[in-house]
């Protein structure tokens, strides 16, 4: 499995400025059989590939932070991008572990 998670947006962001963060590649190829197991689980708990696509962003949300989170399997590939606040506990626990990996 491939991961990809990008964080664009909050405060200070704006174009020509350098990126926060530079897109986090995970191949679990990578990975310690835990760590892919704790990432089964959160793509699991968040109903990953049948999240929509795009997540409105709430009114005047323009320096909340987006996230796009791909993940590729042999079997499917979805793409998600999400705006904060997020409501969903286990959508942003997945987030919270992938923001952990992009400070790896």
């Amino acid at each position: 499995m491939r991961i990809r998670f990008e964080t664009e947006g909050g405060i200070g962001d704006f174009p020509g400025s350098p990126a926060r963060n530079k897109p986090t590649l995970i191949d679990t190829d990578d990975l310690p059989p835990r760590e892919i197991e704790e990432l089964d689980r959160l793509l699991m708990a968040a109903g990953f590939f049948d999240l929509p696509a795009v997540s409105e962003p709430p009114r005047g949300a323009a320096d909340y932070f987006r996230y796009t989170i791909s993940v590729t399997t042999p079997e499917r590939s979805h793409i998600v991008t999400l705006t904060d606040p997020i409501e969903d506990p286990d959508v942003g626990a997945l987030v919270d572990y992938l923001e952990e990996k992009s400070r790896e």
